[in-house]
């Protein structure tokens, strides 16, 4: 079969491609073992013995639940001991379908049933299973954490304060240095707002270059949240980093209130056509904006948190503007600006330009300020700090070296 090289003509092809592979005969649907997924059973540094390849960090903060995630290197059944004080209480592990999760590396267990703004302690554990038969599971040693905490989001918080970082690029060394920026400043949460690494290679290069060195400053008691950029969509693993972190919505764009907030997160996928021999006929990523475009409009703007938020924050890796007009810039701009002005967006957060920058509203093109931070190299890195309540939202760019290279403050 040809395939077509207008994008237009593309996406047709690859819908109906799609779809003739869900008529063909049923070991065609069937899931192969693929370098996405075969990582998933084994077990990396054997010799180690039973071991924590990261111990737990937080993900997908929710008023009422939060997600606890780990990875060992043998495959276990895992589960989270938790409770309001640190001798815990309850204990939960993760069940799908009547089968509790087990006999595998990566965990993802949801505490639900929690209070709003409220402070839980809890420790992981896992139990190696070194036998997994029909009939017979053997069980090998048993792991766990010390304890720790969390508090839950609470929407009817007076404030939300939250850190940004953004253009990391494999620098694993900048987390923890741009997190001393901070200092002793109180924060709810760490936002990663794209491009944390060049390309996507192997589970060894999330657990070195994003997971470890956040767990290590903050991750284990604050969540951090992170929409992918441009380069997360590219190398062999690309497929295969969805495993390592969880969203609000499961999906890689999603939308959340905290306190008198409403944020949407957008996935603005690569800054190359969909055409690009680079790609080889393997992305649609013009689809999917469009997509995100239309659940927007149709989804987010009609919510009750949204229409009643005191700010409207929009987080983006390309921005729609400042960003030259290269075919991922100039596609957002088409689908995104006209909407961000008619529903009334208050700011928008960026990056991928690798030059930090506080740009504000421009009549005619973007009713709302644009902020843009920094890139990879030293003397170029951002933290960008943001608070809000009631009346004002506040920002701060630092730039790697402490100066504060850009700020602004709205009024609700």
């Amino acid at each position: 079969m040809k395939t077509p090289t207008n994008s237009t003509d593309r996406r047709s092809f690859l819908r109906k491609s799609v779809q003739a592979g869900l008529m063909g005969t049923a070991a065609t649907c069937l899931p192969t073992l693929g370098y996405s997924t075969a990582h998933l059973t084994e077990t990396p540094h054997p010799e180690k013995g039973h071991v924590f390849l990261t111990t737990p960090y937080l993900q997908s903060p929710e008023p009422t639940a939060m997600t606890v995630m780990w990875i060992t290197n043998q495959l276990s059944y895992s589960w989270v001991e938790f409770g309001e004080s640190q001798s815990l209480g309850s204990t939960v592990h993760e069940v799908k379908d009547g089968l509790v999760s087990a006999y595998n590396r990566i965990n993802c267990i949801v505490l639900k049933g929690l209070k709003p703004g409220k402070k839980y302690y809890y420790r992981i554990f896992s139990k190696a299973i070194e036998e997994f038969q029909p009939y017979k599971l053997t069980y090998g040693e048993t792991i766990q954490s010390e304890v720790l905490s969390f508090t839950t989001p609470d929407p009817s918080a007076a404030e939300v304060s939250w850190l940004v970082m953004n253009d990391i690029h494999d620098r694993p060394h900048s987390i923890p240095h741009l997190m001393k920026l901070n200092q002793e400043d109180p924060f709810d949460y760490v936002f990663y707002n794209g491009d944390m690494f060049d390309y996507q290679v192997d589970e060894q290069q999330m657990i070195d270059h994003m997971l470890v060195p956040s767990i290590e400053v903050f991750a284990s008691e604050k969540p951090f949240m992170f929409v992918r950029g441009n380069h997360e969509t590219r190398g062999k693993f690309a497929r295969g980093i969805h495993h390592y972190y969880r969203n609000p919505s499961g999906q890689q764009y999603y939308a959340y209130q905290w306190g008198p907030v409403h944020f949407t997160v957008f996935d603005t996928g690569e800054d190359k056509p969909d055409d690009h021999p680079v790609y080889a006929g393997i992305v649609d990523f013009d689809s999917y904006r469009e997509e995100q475009a239309k659940w927007f409009e149709e989804t987010v703007v009609k919510s009750a948190a949204y229409k009643k938020a005191k700010f409207r924050v929009v987080m983006m890796h390309i921005p729609i503007y400042y960003s030259g007009d290269w075919h991922g810039t100039s596609h957002c701009r088409t689908l995104f600006s006209p909407l961000f002005n008619k529903y009334k967006v208050d700011i928008c957060l960026s990056g991928h330009t690798h030059k930090y920058g506080v740009h504000p509203p421009v009549a005619g093109q973007h009713n709302y300020p644009i902020i843009i931070g920094g890139g990879p190299k030293e003397g170029n890195r951002t933290l960008i700090k943001v608070k809000a309540n009631q009346k004002q939202l506040e920002l701060r760019m630092l730039r790697d070296d402490g100066e504060e290279v850009g700020s602004y403050q709205l009024p609700s």
